[in-house]
């Protein structure tokens, strides 16, 4: 079996799409979202368009892409295009789709509005192929189903509700059964999965840290994988935005959890990982995690940065601050510290020195200057670098590789991230979703490519905030939006 991530689909393969009732389903999506192709759809359905009346279509192809240099890892032949987000007419009244909204996409992709869903966050492919989608403000987890004659779904069936902030979901076949895991803020329960609803609750794991102890950053949110062995893993987020008490905590925040879901023993993975919302298997059966690490760090470097030649050691510097630590995208292992609180990832290719030149392949450690001045706790240099550095204040949430999955071939050979945008960077780091090439010589992803991005405006301001993407049935993105409150589908006309 293949590894898992949060869509049953990379669980099944490729092929899972086309068998049996799959097919047929993946027709009316097709139908209801104005066609479009990747690798899963029938082909009668390719040529389908909806029957409900939409915004217009426009692209403006730009003859090379801006991002795009010899090492860019922008596939070849691949240019980009803003096309405006088609709404059906009765969404076109709602905010923030009563005016035009526009995104820059790969060239010959469409985009559109196929659901309205509140705080719509983590989502998960069902058996049947309709869509999961958890909704943690609301304590709830909604199923939306393609109905029948072309019509797109405006909103969710709710299967599950009073939960406690659930986020992420999984599936798997246990003793011939298929199984749905989700992840609330404080326990990973299990339900059976029978005629497409989930039935007989198990709890794996209970008592999970949550908004106790109080921090100054309490991260509650839960997300969770399935590995090839059936095991779990469970991040633990930290409950500050750098303090060293959740190492000491039981069990320790600021982690990734194994789980035994037979016995619900629980073991920690991996440590100093501060908020590792995304989970994804790599080709190779690696686990990854896509990390939001901290905020307001202080300047770590006994000189000047400001000018004048002051000592700023210790001093919250703006123009520092927005460009550090790196967010993190870093594969596991048993025991691995990703540094956190002590060690922070610096881009900095001369580190401390204004406008240095910026390079997140395997970034190194810079000391914090708080919890880990001079290396006197921690010794940085002994952990290995970070396999692969985002932009500060990113907040990279879901990670998914798309190997052995139904999205377009160009970008099967790499990870996708829902990159939700910074809260309080000056200028704001724009929300995105961004693909990374799999280098598969050195077993690491490569530098990061836009692959959907205009949810900010010029001056700063979003309509939108991406937080999971996910590969349908038909090949395209189905992203998540918990600003917009909607699901968009996103790929080949």
């Amino acid at each position: 079996m293949s590894p898992l991530t949060g869509s049953l689909l990379t669980r099944r393969g490729p092929g899972a799409a086309a068998a049996g009732g799959a097919a047929a389903l993946a027709a009316v999506v097709l139908a209801g979202c104005g066609g479009g192709s990747g690798g899963g759809g029938a082909s009668a359905a390719r040529t389908a368009t909806p029957s409900a009346p939409e915004t217009s279509l426009t692209s403006t192809t730009n003859p090379t892409n801006p991002t795009a240099s010899a090492a860019s890892g922008v596939p070849r032949g691949v240019r980009f295009a803003k096309v405006t987000l088609r709404a059906p007419a009765g969404l076109t009244r709602e905010t923030p789709f009563d005016q035009p909204r526009t995104l820059t996409l790969p060239a010959g992709w469409s985009a559109e509005v196929w659901a309205r869903v509140d705080n719509a966050r983590f989502e998960a492919w069902t058996p049947e192929d309709a869509l999961l989608v958890s909704e943690p403000a609301l304590g709830r987890i909604v199923k939306l189903v393609p109905p029948a004659g072309g019509r797109v779904p405006e909103s969710g069936t709710t299967i599950l509700d009073g939960l406690t902030d659930p986020q992420g979901m999984a599936f798997d076949r246990v003793n011939g059964q298929e199984v749905l895991y989700v992840a609330e803020s404080d326990r990973v329960d299990r339900y059976v999965w029978s005629n497409g609803q989930p039935t007989a609750r198990t709890t794996v794991v209970g008592n999970l840290p949550d908004t106790d102890p109080v921090g100054d950053d309490v991260h509650r949110a839960k997300s969770l994988v399935v590995a090839p062995d059936h095991t779990l893993y469970v991040t633990l987020a930290s409950s500050t935005n750098a303090g060293t008490a959740d190492s000491k905590m039981h069990p320790p925040r600021g982690t990734i959890a194994h789980v035994d879901p037979s016995t619900g023993k629980l073991t920690i993975y991996a440590t100093g990982v501060r908020n590792g919302e995304g989970l994804s298997f790599d080709p190779t059966g690696s686990l990854w995690t896509a990390v939001n690490n901290r905020d307001n760090i202080l300047y770590p470097f006994h000189r000047s940065y400001t000018g004048g030649g002051d000592d700023d050691f210790f001093k919250t510097i703006p123009a520092y601050v927005n460009d550090h630590p790196a967010e993190e995208l870093a594969k596991l292992s048993q025991g691995r510290n990703l540094g956190w609180p002590y060690c922070n990832p610096d881009p900095d290719t001369r580190p401390g020195v204004p406008g240095s030149p910026l390079n997140y392949d395997h970034p190194a450690f810079t000391s914090d200057a708080h919890n880990n001045p001079g290396g006197r706790v921690l010794n940085c240099a002994s952990l290995p670098r970070i396999d692969r550095g985002i932009p500060a204040h990113s907040a990279p949430l879901g990670l998914h590789f798309l190997q052995g999955t139904t999205a377009p071939r160009t970008w099967q050979g790499g990870a996708v991230v829902a990159l939700h945008g910074s809260w309080n960077r000056h200028p704001p780091r724009a929300p995105a979703v961004a693909w990374f090439p799999w280098n598969a010589k050195r077993r690491t992803l490569g530098t990061q490519v836009q692959l959907i991005s205009g949810f900010q405006l010029p001056n700063g301001d979003r309509w939108g905030r991406p937080v999971d993407a996910v590969p349908g049935p038909d090949g395209a993105l189905y992203v998540s939006d918990d600003t917009a409150g909607a699901i968009y589908r996103i790929g080949p006309r």
